[in-house]
């Protein structure tokens, strides 16, 4: 066989790989879409491949089940590890503002696609099992690893003495409640993103940050009363 004609069989080869990924791709995202318009349960298989252009057989031989799918999108979809290395940094810088703001500007940036969001809800109103697989993978590891961090600055002094995980969850419900008004019953934005998260990260702080000067102010009067 010559070079020429291998040449020409392995070229010919390359697009059956990659048209397979795309079409791959593509029932992902119209999986993810009907999902996240009419919930897991509601979404049928026929639908799915109707939205792809594809036969129904064909989306069986990609993704046996729904679950599969599902299972899919998530692992297309979320994201996280370069975020959370960003995170591990400041934290060890103990970068208090920085740790914060990569959180809610992550949670919160322009032009997020609000499929997941409506995926998580739906998988939970619904109550099946890939519930604990979405918030595992997309919100758990937000809360362990900013609470570890309080953790640690209350040990540091920095922070007051409160509840790491009731902290870590009342700063992720915070900027998870914007994503609702926002992405979801469509409240119009008023301030800029960066406005946003700075407003967020602000308030946040405040309310955990220990005053030392107020600390020794105190301190100072309890030690001038009479004994």
């Amino acid at each position: 066989m010559s070079n020429h004609l291998l040449t020409v069989m392995r070229t010919a080869s390359k697009p059956t790989r990659t048209s397979s990924q795309e079409r791959q791709a593509s029932l992902i995202a119209a999986a993810a879409s009907l999902f996240a318009r009419k919930g897991f349960n509601g979404t049928t298989t026929k639908e799915i491949a109707k939205a792809a252009g594809v036969s129904e057989a064909l989306v069986f031989k990609h993704f046996p089940t729904k679950h599969a799918l599902y299972a899919a999108i998530l692992a297309e979809k979320v994201t996280v590890n370069e975020l959370l290395e960003a995170i591990e940094d400041s934290a060890r810088k103990r970068d208090d503002r920085r740790v914060f703001a990569l959180i809610a500007g992550y949670r919160i940036r322009p032009g997020v696609d609000s499929t997941l969001l409506r995926l998580l809800l739906f998988s939970a109103l619904e109550g099946h099992e890939l519930s604990d697989m979405f918030f595992g993978k997309h919100h758990k590891v937000f809360y362990e690893h900013l609470a570890a961090y309080i953790r640690t600055r209350i040990e540091d002094g920095a922070f007051r003495a409160v509840d790491p995980l009731l902290a870590a969850r009342a700063f992720i419900g915070m900027v998870v409640h914007h994503r609702l008004l926002h992405e979801i019953f469509g409240v119009p934005m008023h301030r800029s993103h960066e406005e946003t998260v700075a407003t967020y990260v602000d308030l946040f702080l405040q309310g955990l940050v220990v005053d030392h000067g107020h600390r020794r102010a105190k301190a100072a009067a309890r030690a001038r009363r009479p004994q």
